[in-house]
């Protein structure tokens, strides 16, 4: 099944992330005390807590400061208190936008996201009047060049809901949320070392915007993802 491509965006945002390194550790470390705070500090018992190590490991995070924040969340060490809140909305033409924040100020935050959608072309939205365009799954993407066929027969048999090629090669794996980790295992076990692994919310349909259109759209989503609280921005635009 072909598919968009994807892999200049992936290549865009990985990039941004290496230089924007302190940033990508202050986001995982929130991720990592939210996970232990609600599932506990056994990674074994946690599939959410082995996720967010998973990504601290490959932001070179030292294995002391995963320790140390796992036991801030599970009441070891005292530290501050994070809540998870969701924001909805539209960028340009009409695209939509998922943003995931972690807070310690409620207030702080809204007020924020509400400015940089207002000032950049965009418009907030009420709770559900975007996310119906996405589905929450796993993701893998593997680069172009790696074998399709090995990609299929391991992911389909590990479980896997659809392997899709982009139309630039690469090759995409969709699991159920609940199937991520085994298929994500099942796929490196046999060799296969995927750029992106995680779960996600995936837009469902795709909006196509080029020249000014997607440029401000990018700047939109350039700005969300600079707020401090912000952890993660969700789009249907395909730039």
């Amino acid at each position: 099944m072909a598919g968009h491509s994807k892999w200049a965006n992936i290549q865009h945002r990985k990039g941004r992330q290496d230089e924007k390194r302190g940033k990508v550790w202050t986001r995982v470390i929130r991720e990592i005390m939210v996970a232990a705070r609600t599932g506990g500090g056994d990674l074994s018992a946690n599939p959410r807590l082995r996720l967010a190590v998973d990504k601290a490991k490959a932001a070179n995070m030292p294995a002391d400061t995963i320790k140390r924040n796992i036991d801030k969340a599970t009441g070891n060490l005292e530290g501050v208190s994070y809540e998870e809140i969701r924001y909805e909305g539209y960028g340009i033409g009409g695209a939509a936008i998922i943003v995931d924040t972690m807070t310690d100020n409620r207030v702080r935050t809204v007020a924020e996201v509400r400015h940089a959608f207002s000032k950049h072309g965009g418009n907030m939205g009420t709770e559900g009047s975007v996310s119906f365009q996405f589905k929450h799954c796993g993701q893998l993407i593997f680069a172009p060049g790696t074998s399709e066929d090995k990609v299929m027969e391991v992911a389909l048999e590990a479980g896997a809901e659809d392997v899709i090629t982009d139309e630039d090669g690469a090759i995409e794996v969709l699991t159920a949320f609940g199937d991520f980790e085994s298929v994500k295992n099942a796929l490196e076990a046999a060799g296969l070392q995927p750029e992106v692994a995680e779960v996600t919310m995936r837009a469902e349909n795709t909006i196509e915007l080029a020249g000014e259109d997607a440029a401000k759209m990018q700047k939109l989503l350039d700005v969300l993802e600079d707020l401090d609280d912000v952890q993660e921005v969700y789009h249907n635009a395909a730039l």
